[in-house]
């Protein structure tokens, strides 16, 4: 990113502090949430204008940051698809987000997600992946070229998986080095109905 990485540490302990989220630098814990929740990643709150660098073991919300490091990026800082904030998942180097969730074995579940890129640096095409449940499901790029912090280009992706247990964990992964890495926002998961239909 265009600040330097001590002003971004500082960034992330004074976020934290005036958040009072002390427990973010916790190891996480395999606690599952009971729906899918904060898929636009807008707590805490980072400084607006700015970001707050986040690594391993770390929490965003219900998120954590499985490897690496990303950055959580503040209101005005550049466009979100929805709401104020969004996830760089590279902060100085590859990162990836993950959050485990109550499903029903057997059931269908449909992920959406908007996709951009960090215009900042290069490379200029992005890559990452979609995880559930450490397994790949969906490679992804976007290409940065020509686009600007306020006009980052959004497109949705969409994913399909059947869940195999009462829990899984949805992740999304940069498979892209340095501090300029795909962008995601406004992540939403939703379950098909169960066929109520006779034969």
């Amino acid at each position: 990113m265009a600040l330097s990485r001590s002003l971004a540490v500082a960034a992330v302990a004074a976020a934290l502090l005036a958040t009072g989220a002390q427990t973010a630098m916790a190891a996480p814990s395999a606690a599952t949430v009971s729906r899918f929740d904060d898929g636009s990643f807008e707590y805490p709150t980072a400084p607006a204008n700015s970001f707050s660098t986040l690594t391993a073991g770390q929490s965003i919300g219900p998120w954590k940051v499985a490897s690496g490091t990303v950055d959580l990026i503040g209101a005005g800082f550049w466009q979100a698809a929805e709401g104020d904030q969004s996830v760089d998942l590279n902060g100085g180097q590859a990162g990836a987000v993950a959050q485990t969730f109550t499903t029903i074995p057997g059931r269908t579940y449909t992920v959406t997600y908007a996709l951009a890129a960090n215009p900042a640096g290069g490379p200029a095409l992005k890559t990452g992946k979609v995880l559930v449940d450490g397994q790949n499901f969906q490679d992804f790029s976007f290409d940065s070229t020509g686009k600007t912090f306020t006009a980052l280009g959004y497109v949705q992706r969409q994913v399909t998986f059947v869940a195999t247990a009462s829990a899984t964990t949805l992740g999304f992964a940069s498979t892209v080095p340095g501090a300029y890495g795909p962008v995601i926002d406004d992540v939403r998961v939703t379950a098909a109905s169960p066929c109520s239909c006779s034969k």
